[in-house]
């Protein structure tokens, strides 16, 4: 554990906040949070909190003494200023006298002192902070100090290792009892450096922003050091099979269960030496099962992950039989729970579905309903991976009981960290666009993220899928659609990153022209080649991986105007594109049984709406079309936008009961309309 203060970095924080109106206390505040919450093995992911008590000017202008406190799941790496809500101190140090304080009057007392009102709403560890007599307070969930203390005498081991200067005291949840039992054992030890809570983490405290965060280094390295003398073997390996399925092949079929079970969720595979290592080990069923590093942890990963078998090449129907037996078990433990926990009937059930699924030979799986949530499951799981491994070398792994992880879950405040908004109507889906490099597919890529789905981009011009792809934090390919290996390797690729394909959108295309009886049999092949081939290979290969799932699918055509109002000179185009449209109604045909919609855009005339007017002008004449033409036959009179079909292909996407179907997208061409 390496102290990361910098003299340097620290005047230079300082002063560059002072250009914002952050006083230099807070400014230092703001500095050790980040060095904090920028190292993984001591904060992830909201986790952890940092303070300072020092005065304000309230409403009114008055001085009051106040305590800054990180906003309930601020990130600690990232934080600003405004994620460090002032709340008056003198009353909230009050409440210490009080010898009960329910959850809903604690929270009514953070956010009615909170300095501004607009405020975010201060950690859930308010109390414990504001009971303490040290002006700054640093908490982490450091990995270290969580392997010595999930363990059955981890209270004698922190005690020894960690030395005279740090308090140890059991395990307690977060809220008013555990504020009140922290304060009065550092009031017991006025001399202490650190308060370590079994099973939860440490907090460091001090009279400067330097001291309180080196005190937090140096004992959490005092741990590091222990854990580096384990001479146990922590997993100690079972014989795995050799010949094991791929992730591209398992994840779909784990996507699907999960799907059929409540809802589809994006998937996010880890592995690593490690973390093989970890699946791979005998006791597996044991120390996997034993609780959360620590129990923050449980909104995101529940209680326990969802153990399968190891997935043999050549046998996924057996693979899945097993999976769904071991889902369907996990589901009865997690609902056996709540009733044993929930005697009161005060809550209401969450979803009994995991969040982290554990396969041996593999790796771990992250799952959530969007690609954000899987990660974060993911990253979690790792911790638990380095927690326990380390555990287990210097004893054994023992986390929060299953009573205290339930009460944890939940607890309104910890819910409420978690993102109570509608869901978006394609939350957990998949999607795959070609031609997504620019004009209409980035305009899909865009709407179906914006409709909270994983997109995933394919483009024979690899780099400008990758720049629509971070647009919207989705996985950009290089592909050539006429290449059936490029796309079946590239749908591999997509259902090893986000767990399979729900939606595939095969937009790529290009117009070739030519009198009919004059043009070149090498220009019409090269048009089939990617007007009707390119739309073939992906939908066989989303195909293939939509009926692994076993839940349906949606298969999006771009098949243009000329598919049904041929223009003069365009038939290599036309033709291929008029192939693509029988092609569209022959999988709703083939494929309605296994769930699987097929329909199709018909768009003409489309102007993107990220081109600047001249090169719209620069487009229209190399295409030899004047301004006007853009216009001719608009029935409504309007320009038609990439967006406008974008919107077209998203509409489709969310109609459950409607297969062989053609959304025409043109501003209004009698000609092009279906009859």
């Amino acid at each position: 554990m390496k102290n990361r203060w910098s003299e340097n970095a620290a005047k230079a924080f300082v002063e560059k906040s002072a250009k914002d109106g952050v006083d230099g206390e807070l400014a230092l505040r703001l500095y050790t949070t980040r060095l904090l919450g920028d190292d993984p093995a001591l904060v992830l992911h909201g986790g952890g909190n940092t303070s300072l008590k020092t005065t304000a000017k309230d409403s009114d202008g008055r001085s009051v003494s106040v305590l800054h406190i990180k906003g309930s799941g601020r990130d600690m790496a990232e934080i600003e200023a405004s994620g460090m809500p002032a709340v008056r101190l003198d009353p909230l140090a009050a409440l210490i006298e009080r010898r009960r304080l329910a959850d809903a009057e604690m929270i009514q007392a953070l956010r009615g002192n909170l300095i501004d009102p607009a405020a975010p709403g201060p950690s859930v560890e308010t109390l414990l902070h504001a009971f303490l007599p040290h002006r700054y307070v640093d908490h982490t969930h450091a990995n270290a100090v969580l392997s010595l203390g999930n363990q059955p005498d981890g209270e004698r081991l922190c005690r020894e290792v960690l030395g005279e200067r740090v308090v140890v005291i059991p395990y307690v949840m977060s809220g008013f009892k555990l504020a009140k039992q922290a304060a009065m054992a550092m009031r017991a030890a006025p001399n202490a450096e650190a308060l370590v809570i079994l099973r939860h983490g440490i907090f460091s405290v001090g009279d400067t922003a330097k001291q309180a965060y080196s005190r937090m280094i140096r004992t959490v390295g005092r741990a590091e050091k222990r854990l580096k003398q384990g001479t146990r073997q922590p997993f100690v390996q079972v014989k795995l099979p050799k010949a094991l399925a791929s992730l591209a092949e398992v994840a779909p079929v784990l996507r699907g269960l999960l799907a059929e079970h409540g809802f589809p969720m994006i998937l996010d595979a880890r592995t690593s030496k490690p973390i093989r290592a970890f699946v791979g080990g005998r006791d597996l069923a044991r120390y996997s099962q034993s609780g959360t590093a620590t129990p923050d942890h449980v909104i995101r990963t529940k209680a326990k992950p969802l153990i399968v078998p190891p997935p043999l090449t050549g046998g996924l129907d057996k693979f899945r039989d097993a999976a769904e037996t071991a889902l369907n078990a996990y589901i009865a433990d997690y609902n056996g729970t709540f009733k044993r926990h929930n005697r009161r009937g005060t809550n209401i059930a969450l979803d009994p579905l995991p969040r982290v699924i554990l396969v041996p030979g593999l790796g771990l799986i992250g799952l959530g309903q969007s690609p954000r949530a899987a990660a974060i499951a993911a990253d979690l799981a790792e911790c638990a991976v380095d927690v326990i491994g380390r555990a287990e070398a210097v004893g054994r792994f023992e986390g929060a009981s299953e009573k205290d992880l339930f009460d944890i879950e939940y607890w309104m405040p910890e819910q409420a960290k978690l993102n109570a908004a509608t869901p978006l109507p394609l939350a957990g889906q998949v999607t795959v666009v070609t031609g997504g490099g620019s004009g209409i597919g980035a305009a899909i890529a865009r709407a179906f993220a914006e409709a909270g789905s994983a997109v995933a981009v394919l483009d024979r011009d690899g780099d400008a899928a990758e720049v629509t792809a971070e647009s919207v934090h989705g996985l950009g390919l290089a592909c050539d659609v006429t290449d059936a290996d490029q796309v079946n390797a590239a749908i591999a690729r997509v259902a090893a990153h986000f767990g399979g394909v729900d939606i595939a959108i095969s937009n790529a295309g290009a117009a070739w022209q030519g009198r009919i009886g004059d043009v070149d049999q090498a220009i019409l092949r090269k048009s089939f080649e990617l007007n009707f081939w390119g739309h073939q290979n992906l939908a066989q290969a989303a195909v293939r991986v939509m009926r692994a799932q076993g839940v349906g699918g949606c298969l999006l055509f771009n098949t243009s105007k000329q598919a049904i109002n041929p223009g003069k000179n365009f038939g290599p185009y036309g033709l291929a594109k008029a192939a693509t449209l029988f092609l569209m109604k022959q999988y709703a045909l083939d494929h309605g049984s296994d769930g699987i919609r097929s329909n199709a855009v018909n768009a003409d005339r489309i102007r993107s709406g990220l081109l600047t007017a001249e090169m719209i002008a620069s487009r229209s004449k190399s295409r030899g079309l004047s301004e006007s033409d853009y216009m001719a036959g608009n029935l409504l009179g309007r320009e038609v936008t990439a967006e406008d079909v974008a919107a077209a292909f998203l509409h489709l996407a969310l109609a459950p009961a409607t297969t062989a179907a053609v959304l025409t997208v043109d501003g209004g061409n009698i000609e092009a309309s279906l009859r």
